[in-house]
């Protein structure tokens, strides 16, 4: 009897084709993602549980959620939010425009004005605006304003000065990134096509650099949000300051900061959903798919883990 080699198994090439197995894949299995996500839940456990078993007056957090302070001070950090990003951005675009001017002076004074503000402390600035009344006794704007500085220099318009103007000096530096961003060919293109100087800008360049100065942009209206619980100690009645009162006349301190920080994240929840859109509305173009929405995903994922369970029976 001959026995058969392996390439008798091979089929010739005008043999009958053979039908291929299908091979069996057996998933890698991650012992560490196991472990780290049984001791991330046991942390979580530990914290909930110190929580639940501390002193705290859980029921007053519902009963004064919608109390009409606390409402009126989530009011008043939306319009202390919109009002400084508003002075913060034409401020910013100010000094972008300023820093890259060829003048020498321009630059160097939106220089030391980045430089100054950047380098304090929000709080320190808010203090300095607020305490300008033990230097300066009256503000005398010639014929159209004078009074008593500590009449002129109100809460409100300490938090404006103090928050707006240092984000100026950020916004500046965001706004320098994006028109740098865009490449100077854009420019030259535009212009040989005998477009001006402010359509360029208008319909070729800002455009383009949105797409960078949109992201950090959302960052910057999120962290002005948070940043506004600092005017509370010029005596703005913002959300925290509002918080608090009630956390002095209630008895209930710590419970009243819970819900200052619940409707903290409440808001910042929602204007992350606001910048999502709006970067995926700049995002046009730069890429081939945008991506996806949360009910998206949401929709994505559920038609997967569907596909998985028809695939195992």
């Amino acid at each position: 009897m001959n026995k058969k080699g392996p390439e008798d198994s091979i089929p010739s090439p005008g043999g009958p084709a053979t039908t291929p197995v299908p091979l069996k894949a057996i998933p890698v299995r991650h012992y560490g993602r196991y472990v780290s996500a049984v001791v991330a839940l046991a942390l979580l456990a530990a914290i909930v549980s110190a929580f639940a078993g501390g002193r705290i007056n859980w029921g007053a957090i519902p009963d004064y959620f919608f109390d009409d302070r606390i409402l009126s001070g989530m009011g008043q950090t939306l319009l202390l939010t919109f009002l400084s990003m508003a002075i913060g951005i034409v401020g910013g675009i100010l000094l972008a425009v300023m820093r890259l001017s060829k003048n020498p002076v321009t630059s160097s004074i939106a220089w030391f004005y980045i430089w100054f503000f950047r380098g304090t402390p929000v709080l320190v600035q808010l203090m300095v605006w607020f305490n300008l009344g033990l230097v300066f006794e009256y503000i005398n704007l010639g014929p159209i304003y004078k009074d008593y500085w500590s009449v002129f220099m109100t809460p409100l318009l300490t938090a404006l000065l103090g928050l707006g103007l240092n984000e100026a000096a950020y916004m500046a530096e965001i706004c320098r990134a994006g028109l740098l961003a865009v490449d100077e060919g854009q420019t030259e293109a535009s212009h040989a096509l005998g477009m001006t100087h402010a359509k360029t800008l208008r319909r070729v360049v800002i455009p383009q650099a949105m797409r960078v100065i949109v992201p950090p942009t959302g960052n910057e209206v999120i962290n002005m949000l948070k940043t506004t619980s600092l005017v509370s100690a010029v005596q703005f009645a913002e959300l925290l300051r509002q918080a608090q009162d009630i956390g002095q006349t209630s008895g209930a301190a710590v419970e009243m900061l819970f819900l200052a920080a619940t409707w903290y994240l409440i808001l910042t929840t929602l204007f992350s959903i606001g910048q999502f859109y709006l970067e995926r509305y700049y995002g046009r173009g730069s890429s081939r798919a945008l991506p996806l929405t949360p009910f998206q995903k949401v929709k994505a994922n559920l038609a997967s883990l569907g596909n998985r369970a028809g695939a195992m029976r």
